[in-house]
């Protein structure tokens, strides 16, 4: 993929640099698009009811530890979804994935490559806080996964980006490894509609585990480069 050099217009380029250890930063080239796309009042609608049933689900102890559910964030009409694992902390108090510390490194993952937090589709596998942020149990995984998969389908991104081993699990079951996964293109079908989906790591394993971030910056670019052949413009 051809990368140029650009000047850095704000301090936040800085820090991206710094942080992924790189250069450059890839052109943002605006590109039509022509594919029909769902009314965003349709989609809306659609996403107002599934966030009905999952607040509506009985028997389930990530709900009642929590303070609210923990839906989404972003644009529905967005071609790029983005699943996390599930709320930490901060996300359980305001309402909204990716809002802590992730959340911060997840808006510069982006920026990376030139692409607005505000522009892409967020959300969890599961959307009720796990006790003292453990990770989801199977049983949590696998009870969420059947609304994780309904809510793909209703935003039908062209690029599905899974963080973390919690949501390649949702979609995968737990006979991969995020670390042997992550960087491939995979395809899933949901509901006899395909998606193109890429694995890698969440931003939370970042902080812990600094020296993955190389890692990361390759999936990115990998991601960057199939945007760019989609010809997908934000």
């Amino acid at each position: 993929m051809e990368i140029e050099q650009k000047n850095q217009n704000n301090n936040n380029f800085e820090d991206i640099m710094e942080l992924f250890e790189i250069d450059y930063i890839y052109e943002n080239k605006p590109i039509k698009r022509t594919i029909y796309e769902p009314s965003l009042k349709d989609k809306q609608s659609l996403l107002e009811n599934l966030k009905l049933k999952i607040q509506n689900i009985s028997n389930c102890e990530l709900k009642k530890n929590s303070k609210q559910i923990v839906f989404n964030d972003g644009d529905p009409q967005s071609p790029i979804m983005i699943v996390g694992e599930g709320p930490g902390q901060k996300e359980d108090e305001i309402g909204k994935p990716f809002v802590g510390d992730a959340g911060v490194l997840l808006n510069k993952m982006l920026e990376a490559i030139n692409i607005k937090r505000s522009k892409v589709y967020i959300t969890n596998v599961v959307n009720y806080r796990p006790p003292n942020n453990r990770k989801p149990q199977l049983s949590e995984i696998n009870r969420y996964a059947v609304f994780l998969r309904e809510h793909i389908n209703i935003i039908d991104p062209k690029i599905l980006i899974l963080m973390g081993s919690t949501a390649m699990e949702a979609l995968f079951g737990q006979t991969l490894k995020i670390s042997e996964e992550r960087g491939k293109w995979k395809e899933v079908i949901i509901n006899q509609k395909t998606y193109k989906i890429i694995l890698t790591f969440h931003p939370a394993y970042l902080l812990r585990q600094p020296d993955q971030k190389k890692y990361s910056w390759e999936d990115l670019k990998m991601i960057r480069k199939r945007i760019n052949e989609l010809k997908i413009s934000f």
